[in-house]
């Protein structure tokens, strides 16, 4: 149950991109907005997710003048964005979002689901390396949620996610502490006891430990303000924010000007 990091054999814009983890997700393309199927667990986890970024980017960046619309003005990138889950909203509260994604079915998915809505986000099937060739210092907010876990080079995707950073932007990373408990719980029971995620879907030990998204940060320019945990409310079925940083938890971190 804790099999062994995938080797990378991308070509250099896409050195984080790991083909097997691509491979997963594009099998669910058409199915990422189905609230009951293989992403119900990040659909209970967007309305926390959505919160802290809305918080963390207002009380840094400051709102815009509408209630309703606080992120208006801010350009965001949202790395690993597969079918929109989380750009959508972002979209609604006023943001303008570009989201990628290396897979091109997910993508998709994104652009029809988005059409659908009428929600304009500009999506793109491409990856941050890449991005960052044409793009660097554009954004004012680049989010990697649940998607770290998941790359071939963490330092390297970082790197890159860091670059697209404006001076005086930010950073907001959410993924999995690499622990015992982390194990037990985000491997083993959401995969193989209560099948919350397909088996397979998680490495452990490509689980990432928050200094081992801060060092790269760092050398990226970018200082970490906060690591915040998120743990899982059985009476609610939902998540919320707490101190327990050992299995899920979200990074904010800021670019100097």
């Amino acid at each position: 149950m804790t099999p062994a990091d995938d080797a990378d054999t991308a070509a250099p814009d896409r050195v984080s991109v790991d083909p097997r983890e691509l491979g997963k997700f594009a099998a669910m393309a058409e199915r990422w907005w189905d609230p009951e199927g293989e992403m119900k667990p990040l659909h209970a986890l967007n309305p926390t997710r959505i919160g802290y970024i809305r918080d963390r980017l207002t009380a840094h960046l400051g709102a815009g003048p509408e209630p309703m619309r606080p992120l208006a003005g801010m350009r965001l990138l949202d790395v690993g964005c597969g079918a929109g889950l989380l750009a959508e909203p972002l979209a609604r509260l006023g943001a303008q979002v570009t989201g990628i994604d290396a897979g091109g079915e997910t993508i998709t998915a994104a652009k029809a689901h988005a059409e659908r809505q009428g929600i304009e986000i500009d999506y793109r099937t491409t990856t941050a390396e890449a991005l960052g060739a044409r793009e660097a210092g554009r954004y004012d907010a680049v989010l990697a949620m649940e998607i770290v876990e998941h790359v071939a080079d963490v330092p390297a995707f970082l790197k890159a996610c860091g670059a697209l950073v404006r001076p005086g932007g930010a950073m907001v990373v959410a993924t999995v502490n690499r622990t015992t408990k982390s194990w037990l719980l985000a491997k083993v029971g959401a995969e193989y006891v209560l099948r919350w995620l397909p088996p397979g879907t998680h490495a452990w030990r490509k689980f990432v430990r928050p200094s081992e998204i801060a060092n790269p940060l760092r050398a990226a320019g970018l200082t970490t303000h906060a690591v915040t945990g998120v743990s899982f409310a059985p009476m609610s079925g939902g998540w919320k924010l707490s101190n327990d940083t050992t299995v899920n938890y979200m990074l904010f971190a800021t670019k100097a000007d």
